[in-house]
């Protein structure tokens, strides 16, 4: 329901800004060669606008955009529509100040100039257009990698300045905006929602759940080499929301670099008086945690993702994991339901196995059934570690160990290709779409 509401909304006010475009003499004016770019370049930078907006809202943490879509398939909407709306906003100023240009090439830089020192507001939008084009080139994916996480989230914050910064352009010079009451209602409208929505969901409700619960390091715990385990406590714990299979996003107060924020999932279930989450050495802010002093404070979003109990619609259930992947896994194999042979656990280690003992416990206390996969991957193209036999195919091993996995919710959380190749293999063993839940984790 909320998916075929968010989408209607977004295809309704494209299609509202068109026929606007329209009524306003779009069409006709694609008669001259000047005008006609012009008006191609008012369309496009009308589009670019909705598809602005919508990118922000996208990753407003708004929970029911969160429950409905889960983080991974929110995130990577917000990267198509991100990229999309960026590439026609470059479209937009070309056209338009091509059109003004009077349809000469040679004239763009002159006028380009022109535009920007003379119309109100477009120094405004020329920085917001710069900052837009920070985020997006740092969000392209060779750059990334080349990127720490935390230098390419505070980066990403950027992209609000960018929005930001447009506004004032929008309401001075762009008369598809503010030409009639309808329209100036609509975008002001627009604009008000968004800002509300990062303003509520991403600063409001953070700062009181903070300050509501009081989070603090208990203790951190060594697990794995380059692994640790940080115990919290706080306030009225069991009105946090958390579930089993969660993870929030994090900043603990007090150490260098606490500003960003880094998603940690919870690898217990959480029982109202304490959480904890279990996190890989793979950045300044996971490699902090190790030495984090107990007492520290941290502040709190969320917390997300759909590998909770909510998403379950089987009696049986499959989790699947690998390295520190099998941190969601592990809590939800705690705070699920089930009788013993119902639930199964597959996690994949290249050296040491996490929660040996917790599992094993787990094992032995509620039936759930273990399937280690040890050793590093096998190969590009296989999910499975290396001690499986070569001529096994990774859909075969899955069938000898899960023979009705066909018939049971299957939790995958562990890096995007290897859980790649692991929905394929499940697809192709007749497992339903709407009956898988992945989280993947990496940027």
């Amino acid at each position: 329901m909320v998916r075929h509401a968010a989408g209607s909304a977004l295809w309704l006010s494209l299609l509202l800004v068109s026929y606007w475009w329209v009524s306003g003499g779009g069409v006709r004016d694609l008669a001259g060669w000047g005008e006609g770019l012009t008006s191609v370049g008012r369309l496009t930078g009308l589009v670019a606008s909705v598809l602005l907006l919508a990118q922000v809202l996208l990753m407003a943490r708004i929970p029911a955009l969160e429950a409905a879509y889960g983080q991974d398939r929110l995130a990577r909407i917000h990267r198509w529509v991100g990229f999309t709306s960026f590439n026609l906003m470059v479209v937009h100023v070309v056209l338009v100040t091509w059109g003004y240009a009077a349809g000469s090439l040679l004239r763009i830089p002159a006028m380009l100039w022109e535009l920007t020192v003379n119309y109100p507001g477009m120094l405004l939008a020329v920085a917001g257009s710069l900052s837009l084009v920070m985020v997006v080139v740092t969000s392209v994916r060779a750059a990334r990698r080349r990127l720490r996480y935390e230098s390419w989230h505070l980066l990403h914050l950027y992209a609000y300045l960018g929005v930001g910064l447009a506004l004032p352009h929008q309401l001075w010079t762009g008369q598809d905006l503010v030409s009639s009451t309808a329209r100036t209602v609509f975008w002001w409208t627009a604009w008000g929602v968004t800002a509300a929505a990062v303003l509520v969901w991403r600063v409001g409700l953070p700062l009181t759940r903070t300050l509501r619960h009081d989070l603090r390091v208990t203790s951190v715990v060594p697990e794995a080499p380059g692994v640790v385990s940080v115990y919290l406590t706080g306030r009225r714990l069991e009105s946090l929301g958390a579930e089993a299979g969660q993870f929030l996003v994090w900043r603990f107060l007090g150490r260098r670099g606490w500003t960003r924020a880094n998603p940690y999932s919870l690898s217990a279930a959480p029982d109202g008086r304490s959480l904890r989450i279990t996190v890989q050495s793979v950045g300044d802010g996971s490699a902090a945690l190790g030495v984090v002093r107990p007492g520290t404070r941290a502040v709190v979003e969320g917390s997300y993702g759909r590998l909770s109990a909510r998403s379950r619609s089987r009696r049986k259930v499959a989790l699947i994991g690998a390295g520190v992947g099998l941190a969601p896994l592990r809590s939800l194999a705690e705070g699920l339901a089930y009788h013993p042979g119902e639930a199964v656990l597959l996690h994949r280690h290249s050296t040491h196995p996490l929660f040996a003992r917790e599992l094993g416990q787990l094992s032995a206390e509620r039936g759930l059934g273990l399937v280690p996969l040890p050793g590093p991957r096998r190969g590009p193209s296989s999910w499975l570690g290396a001690g499986i036999h070569p001529q096994v195919s990774d859909l075969q091993a899955l069938q000898h160990w899960v023979p009705d996995i066909a018939e049971r919710d299957v939790f995958v959380c562990g890096p995007q290709a290897w859980a790649d190749l692991v929905r394929a293999d499940l697809r192709r063993a007749g497992l339903p779409p709407e009956h898988l839940h992945l989280e993947t984790f990496g940027w």
